[in-house]
């Protein structure tokens, strides 16, 4: 596993597990609605575009590239920790440029 991500979260008891930052020791729920408000402060008032897919974008790549690494490149082993297709997560590989 990808030593960053170690560094920067683990994961809960039970099968609903929220991810733990571990250098806030906060649930990374509580890290990402604090990323938002302060990037909603930052726009001073301005309207945000696209936000959607660019939250989707920032937690979707780092997510692939820590289970493709963790999997040595194996995309079935991938798909299958991820709950995705092996079709759906080569998708989504392509869309952010990881297929190798």
């Amino acid at each position: 596993m990808n030593s960053n991500l170690m560094e920067t979260t683990e994961t809960a008891q039970n099968s609903q597990s929220s991810f733990i930052v571990a250098h806030k020791n906060q649930p990374l729920h509580d890290s990402v609605r604090q990323a938002l408000e302060s990037y909603f402060a930052q726009l001073k008032g301005q309207a945000p575009t696209n936000l959607y897919e660019m939250v989707l974008a920032e937690v979707e790549v780092p997510l692939l590239e820590a289970v493709m690494e963790y999997t040595k490149g194996n995309q079935s082993r991938a798909a299958i920790l991820l709950g995705l297709s092996r079709g759906t997560l080569r998708k989504k590989l392509k869309i952010y440029g990881m297929l190798e």
